[in-house]
């Protein structure tokens, strides 16, 4: 998933969590998140960490990919919405202050190999 406003790379082994059985589960059973990983949540507009064992960073992403609400460093026990998000990306905390990720800015997939 790449950040095309930007020129920077969000993440390069991202998961896509586009059943019901795969949006329940999450990151749920995942440790940690490492540089370069994720998971796009495909459709979703809610999220919550209860149960996490790491804080996360989210992008909310309208049908264009376009970012339209961004949450950083987002600890466990929480939940966060965005009504206007057709999808959300999680992401390891941090990745949006390295890659300067802001509302407005457009993502692409990319497939590699």
């Amino acid at each position: 998933m790449r950040n095309h406003t930007r020129d920077t790379i969000l993440a390069d082994a991202a998961d896509l969590a586009d059943t019901s059985a795969k949006r329940r589960t999450g990151l749920l059973k995942h440790e940690r998140l490492n540089p370069g990983e994720g998971l796009w949540i495909v459709p979703c507009e809610s999220v919550h960490t209860f149960f996490m064992k790491f804080p996360i960073d989210l992008v909310y992403l309208d049908k264009q990919r376009k970012v339209r609400k961004i949450r950083h460093r987002v600890p466990a026990w929480r939940l966060s919405v965005c009504l206007s998000a057709h999808s959300i990306l999680e992401l390891p905390a941090g990745t949006l202050d390295r890659t300067g990720t802001q509302v407005g800015d457009e993502l692409v997939v990319e497939k590699l190999g």
